[in-house]
């Protein structure tokens, strides 16, 4: 990733597990990107939570190192959701337990996908995709993507969302 550059980003869950399917754990997610935005690391464009993995649309300013930016991005979140799992005694903290050298624990999938959005037909092709995973027969989690409390979909149909950090990607 480099910056400057406007990315389709997805991370999974360990093995699909459903890490993210308390909204509790989806709000670590929004709040950790809330952050970035506020310190001027990320602007995101679109973005959804579901139950196993998210997809954000976001760009990185020019001189940045997005892949330092992402690496911390996932690695707080992870952090923070497994002391959340600890310290309320969850049994999905031992299906995230890996034999690894340098952790116990492991919430994310190694090697999250990033793919750079070069056209603008691209672009809102990602968009809609974002906006109507929660709809999809997989899923089926609301039958309007407006509906869906984490996503960006509001913002783009409705032209309100409760969170005040994303930003049109007209701007892009």
């Amino acid at each position: 990733m480099q910056g400057g550059k406007l990315y389709f980003f997805t991370a999974t869950n360990l093995e699909w597990k459903m890490v993210l399917w308390n909204d509790h754990y989806k709000m670590i997610v929004v709040n950790s990107l809330r952050y970035l935005i506020f310190k001027n690391e990320v602007i995101v464009y679109a973005f959804v939570i579901m139950p196993n993995h998210m997809h954000i649309i976001w760009s990185f300013p020019e001189f940045s190192d997005p892949s330092k930016i992402k690496q911390r991005f996932m690695k707080y979140t992870a952090q923070v959701i497994i002391e959340d799992l600890k310290r309320n005694r969850n049994s999905l903290l031992y299906d995230l337990k890996v034999d690894a050298a340098d952790r116990m624990y492991q919430v994310w999938e190694r090697n999250p996908l990033a793919v750079e959005l070069f056209t603008e037909s691209i672009m809102w092709q990602k968009l809609e995709y974002i906006h109507n995973n929660p709809c999809n027969n997989r899923w089926r989690l609301t039958t309007y993507p407006e509906n869906y409390r984490f996503s960006s979909a509001s913002f783009y149909i409705l032209n309100k969302s409760e969170w005040d950090f994303i930003t049109h990607i007209k701007e892009a």
